[in-house]
């Protein structure tokens, strides 16, 4: 999923920090470690960065060689694909369902689920990390993030959003302790994502950005929100568990009752 940058917020004075940058899946993802220790830490970067490796080289759509291009060419049944791929296709499946359609993993006429795969990959880093004990962390691929326990202080992580129209700004900041955030656009990727129903660009949004518990499902209601255009918002204040702001074409922006936004001096509204 295209997404307008999303990042978290850096702190100077908090001691035990340690930050990874990896170029990785068509994007950048920055692994940010609070409160622990280099012997926490570093293997725990590590195993960030060698399942999304993983996951790269299963579900990559340019790479000749993953899963999901030898299922486009006809060379692999995906009844015979790995347990990983059998179950992002199952919950493809299962989202589809619940958006009436909006988010397909068939949208373009071809297999393409990396509109769910980014944010599933990056959920299960991060769950990976909190079995390893690791309590305060943000991690952000392009415009998706995981956040977990807070900043120095208690503090919490402040993860910003890139105005889809000027890259020198943002949107908007929102404020997170554990929660996932995901936004989908045309900013970063262009019209990459069209109306599955009707095989057009949808119009008249700019952004999408979706929050709650799963930032794989967050990825993906993002995703089927900006496909509807402006009926996204209407559609998100139906979301269970899961919060929105939509950017309109005219830069309006709407939220639903319970978005995390901050204001300019920090707090939430």
């Amino acid at each position: 999923m295209s997404s307008l940058q999303g990042h978290a917020d850096s702190a100077t004075d908090l001691p035990a920090r340690h930050v990874h940058v990896e170029h990785v899946m068509g994007t950048v993802v920055s692994i940010d470690l609070r409160n622990c220790d280099e012997e926490e830490a570093v293997p725990g970067a590590r195993s960030v960065v060698r399942w999304l490796h993983e996951v790269d080289a299963l579900f990559s759509t340019y790479r000749p060689d993953s899963h999901i291009s030898r299922i486009n060419r006809g060379e692999l049944s995906p009844a015979h694909a790995s347990a990983e791929v059998a179950w992002v296709l199952q919950r493809c499946e299962e989202l589809r369902q619940d958006t009436a359609g909006y988010f397909d993993a068939w949208a373009t006429g071809s297999l393409d689920p990396s509109a769910l795969v980014k944010g599933w990959s990056v959920q299960r880093a991060a769950d990976a990390l909190v079995a390893r004990g690791l309590t305060d962390f943000c991690l952000t691929a392009g415009g998706d993030v995981v956040s977990r326990g807070g900043r120095q202080g208690g503090l919490p992580w402040r993860i910003g959003l890139q105005h889809p129209k000027d890259r020198g700004a943002l949107a908007g900041v929102v404020l997170a302790g554990d929660l996932a955030v995901a936004t989908s656009g045309t900013y970063e990727r262009g019209e990459h994502i069209v109306d599955p129903h009707t095989r057009t660009p949808p119009t008249g949004l700019l952004s999408v950005t979706v929050c709650g518990p799963d930032l794989g499902t967050a990825d993906a209601y993002a995703t089927a929100a900006f496909a509807m255009g402006r009926e996204a918002a209407d559609w998100t204040l139906g979301l269970d568990g899961y919060e929105a702001m939509t950017v309109l074409d005219d830069e309006r922006v709407l939220l639903t009752p319970g978005f995390p936004l901050a204001d300019r001096a920090g707090e939430s509204r």
